[in-house]
């Protein structure tokens, strides 16, 4: 409650501490109507239920569209709107001490507002310059600043100070499915992982789509880590069309890529790309996780589920919505199979027509994807019939299947409990499968996995005798859940996975 406000006050704010208001910066400088200096709107004190008593929206639409005859249009939003009223009414503000919105900009009076910096309460870059402003503490509060934005943002969600947090349905269901879990089974992190409540920042950066009117469009689906981030221009030379992607990341390296994205053409000439930030928790890549936050957020009524180091064929995005047309995705369940290759050159002229890739296959420039490790993964969409066939062709579900897909938006999420390497996509392919998905393989179409190091992962995956156990009782967990859901069906699972 404010206490301080008393009689009609509505409003605390702080007294503009620039000239600005006063007029005359330069000539024909005509600011709005403002009490003496004005007010700056940085920091803004609302008594909310006065303020709809006495009509409020009224009362600024009225003045705001009377001063517009005049003024055409504002210099600062809503801080002229304010004024205006305030002019008008001057009764309703109360003038809060200067040390809560402290104006950093240049020919401000804000060095008179405090004695010691241990006196400020609100920092307020309010000048284009930003962090380049003239000021006698500048460096101690760009410091501060920088210090904050790069601040482990979990720490602010643990209760370290004795400041108690109102207990909320949500949270209390958490605590009951976490006591439930048993802490001296092996793979406890494991299950725990499925019931963090990650912190997540949706559209990072100015995200701006509609979808095309004819109900064709697609949206590629991705996630990734910092250490895929060079990835990003090189999708987006490939992919014309709307992206969906989420970033797994600490508050430091959020800034990191924020700086990356500003400083790069490609990425800042790109308005329909959403950034949606997981932030970093826990000792896992929760990677389904990351997959379902992307697909949320897609607003076309098609996705291509991808893979951050795999570069699609070039005019994939326009040969999607044509297939989409062609093959009556509108009314049947399918998921169309963009078959995957890879290469083991970092420097790889990327083929530009299927005939080019089949002589790069022929030469040993291109192989199938992990040809060389795991051929099961997409053995079944046939690569000996792809290389001549010229018409789309089903194919049926096998054991660990796991090929890139385009399905409608409301095909079913991927599973949590499957987190780091290991199972993530094998028991998607399943689910769709389950629910009677159609396998078509496009005949022209591909897509070609980039060279990297191995992820932390797959590292563990391979060195970790318990890690590889987990992900057995897992999968076999899984496989009990499919049994439930799915009945009969779910049975041929069971037995493709005993005879693999």
């Amino acid at each position: 409650t404010f206490f301080f406000l008393s009689g009609q006050q509505v409003l605390g704010l702080v007294e503009n501490q620039s000239d600005w208001y006063l007029g005359n910066l330069w000539k024909n400088h005509r600011p709005w109507p403002a009490l003496g200096r004005g007010y700056n709107t940085g920091v803004i004190l609302l008594l909310l239920d006065k303020l709809r008593k006495m009509k409020w929206e009224q009362m600024w639409r009225l003045t705001a569209e009377r001063e517009l005859m005049s003024m055409l249009s504002t210099s600062l939003a809503d801080q002229d709107i304010f004024n205006a009223v305030i002019k008008q009414n001057p009764f309703l503000v109360y003038q809060l001490p200067c040390f809560w919105n402290v104006q950093l900009s240049d020919h401000t009076r804000s060095e008179q507002c405090y004695r010691d910096v241990s006196d400020l309460k609100v920092i307020h870059w309010n000048s284009p310059k930003k962090l380049r402003v003239k000021n006698k503490h500048v460096e101690f509060f760009r410091n501060l600043y920088l210090t904050f934005l790069e601040y482990d943002g979990n720490l602010l969600r643990r209760e370290l100070f004795g400041c108690p947090s109102e207990t909320d349905v949500n949270s209390e269901n958490l605590q009951k499915q976490l006591s439930e879990l048993d802490e001296d089974d092996l793979c406890y992190e494991f299950r725990r992982e499925r019931f963090t409540v990650h912190r997540t920042h949706l559209y990072f950066l100015h995200y701006e789509y509609e979808p095309a009117a004819d109900d064709t469009d697609v949206t590629l689906v991705a996630q990734l880590s910092m250490d895929r981030l060079q990835m990003l221009e090189a999708i987006c030379k490939h992919w014309e069309g709307p992206i969906s992607l989420a970033l797994y990341l600490s508050d430091a390296e959020a800034q990191q890529f924020l700086r990356y994205a500003q400083g790069s053409e490609v990425l800042l000439n790109r308005r329909n790309v959403g950034y949606h930030i997981v932030y970093k928790e826990g000792q896992f890549y929760p990677v389904n996780l990351l997959r379902n936050v992307a697909m949320k957020h897609v607003s076309t009524p098609y996705m291509f589920l991808s893979d951050i180091d795999f570069l699609p064929m070039y005019g994939l995005y326009e040969s999607l919505r044509k297939s989409v047309v062609q093959l009556d995705m509108s009314n049947t369940k399918k998921a169309l199979i963009i078959p995957a290759f890879e290469t083991l050159r970092y420097r790889l002229s990327f083929p530009k027509s299927k005939a080019e890739l089949l002589s790069m296959l022929d030469m040993g420039t291109l192989f199938t994807f992990r040809y060389h490790v795991w051929t099961k993964g997409h053995a079944p969409t046939n690569f000996a019939k792809w290389r001549t066939a010229t018409t789309p062709y089903r194919v049926e579900w096998e054991a660990d299947f796991e090929p890139y897909v385009v399905v409608r938006r409301n095909c079913p999420e991927y599973d949590r409990r499957f987190v780091g390497f290991g199972w993530n996509k094998v028991s998607h392919i399943m689910e769709l499968d389950a629910q009677e998905y159609e396998f078509t393989v496009l005949p022209n179409a591909y897509m070609i996995h980039m060279p990297h190091a191995p992820s932390f992962d797959i590292t563990k995956f391979r060195s970790n005798k318990q890690y590889r156990i987990c992900l057995k009782t897992l999968k076999e967990e899984f496989q009990q859940d499919m049994s439930r859901r799915y009945g009969f069906t779910a049975l041929k699972y069971l037995t493709a996975e005993n005879n693999s």
